[in-house]
């Protein structure tokens, strides 16, 4: 089992940023995908940005140039830099992690969820 644990969120004007971190903590495998979602009233949850355990990194065309995700593999902690925030990122924000061994997914895992809230 994984256990995952969000931090950061909060309330903030347009334009302004946030630092979203996710510790993650048990069973972790050392090939693995760390990843931020998002769910907004009323929508589906979508992806916000996922990184590798080998660093390579993918985004929602929303958030590109906007948010950086990082990830510190000592610590089994992902972070999610929001800048240049808008109304519209306005969500709950959600930390997935996903185990694979030998290319096969093993367990997906996900955090209790961090609210975001961007004021126009």
């Amino acid at each position: 089992q994984v256990q995952l644990v969000e931090s950061g969120g909060g309330l903030v004007r347009a334009g302004g940023s946030l630092r979203l971190s996710c510790a993650a903590s048990g069973s972790i495998f050392s090939i693995n995908t760390m990843g931020w979602h998002r769910q907004a009233p009323g929508k589906q949850r979508e992806l916000v940005a996922t990184i590798t355990s080998g660093g390579n990194t993918n985004y929602a065309d929303s958030v590109k140039g906007r948010f950086t995700i990082s990830r510190d593999n000592a610590k089994d902690t992902v972070y999610l830099q929001m800048n240049s925030l808008k109304p519209e990122d306005t969500a709950v924000y959600y930390c997935q992690l996903i185990n694979f061994r030998f290319g096969v997914r093993r367990g997906d895992y996900w955090g209790q969820g961090t609210q975001v809230t961007v004021s126009s």
